[in-house]
């Protein structure tokens, strides 16, 4: 069983070279802030399209994930079989995190659908490393994104969003702005309201990058209240699940 796995890891792995362009992988840190040291350079589409008729499999997911590629990755969180997911897992692939495509996709494709989701949510956050706390407030978006949970589980989620809002470092600030949007956006009546009151107050914060995150918000919740379109969900956003 073991060799049929590595076999079938080798060959996701043959299909993302043949798939990968020097270009994109060029284009992957200076244009999409996407830094890591194993990639390929193989667009979203043909990803999607790789792992599509490969889920659910967890053990081949397991085996794509200790390649270590960027791609390899971005296909394991995409046919991995969320009930199978434990929370020791979620935290190892947590520390594996080194860029915001990863964190956002694993987030939105396989992580929102563990039981576990909130749990982590609360842990994470508490993290002082970039990645592991963005990874709490983007598992914290797509949740919302997706409608899962209860409002009790978002109101913990609006406290964080507040005693992190002030975290200036870029990958979680957007991260924590995401949650928030998110939450304001797709949660229930109360819960949208809450989430305005929230980014009321951070918005009159003294503090900058609190102050960025409260605004931000209240732009993109005045222009839902005016009928403007939605913005799409993580997973239709291409590399750009989390605005970064």
């Amino acid at each position: 069983m073991a060799g049929a796995i590595s076999d079938r890891a080798t060959a996701v792995l043959q299909a993302l070279e043949g798939a990968a362009s020097v270009r994109v992988r060029d284009e992957m840190g200076p244009r999409f802030g996407i830094v890591t040291d194993k990639a390929m350079g193989v667009q979203m589409a043909a990803m999607q399209a790789i792992a599509k008729p490969l889920y659910p499999d967890h053990a081949l997911a397991a085996a794509l994930w200790e390649t270590g590629w960027y791609e390899a990755r971005m296909v394991a969180c995409m046919v991995d079989d969320p009930a199978l997911v434990t929370p020791e897992q979620m935290d190892a692939w947590r520390r594996d995190f080194d860029n915001w495509g990863i964190v956002d996709t694993v987030c939105a494709k396989l992580f929102d659908r563990v039981p576990y989701a909130f749990a982590k949510i609360d842990g994470w956050a508490g993290l002082n490393d970039e990645f592991g706390r963005r990874a709490a407030f983007a598992l914290l978006a797509c949740c919302a994104i997706h409608r899962r949970g209860g409002d009790a589980d978002y109101r913990r989620g609006l406290a964080l969003i507040e005693a992190h809002a002030t975290d200036e470092r870029n990958f979680v600030k957007k991260g924590v702005n995401w949650a928030l949007r998110a939450i304001g956006l797709k949660g229930s009546s109360a819960l949208q309201a809450a989430a305005r009151e929230t980014a009321a107050r951070l918005a009159a914060s003294a503090d900058r990058t609190a102050r960025w995150n409260g605004k931000d918000a209240l732009r993109a919740f005045a222009k839902a209240d005016g009928k403007s379109p939605t913005p799409p969900s993580p997973a239709k956003a291409g590399v750009q699940l989390g605005d970064a």
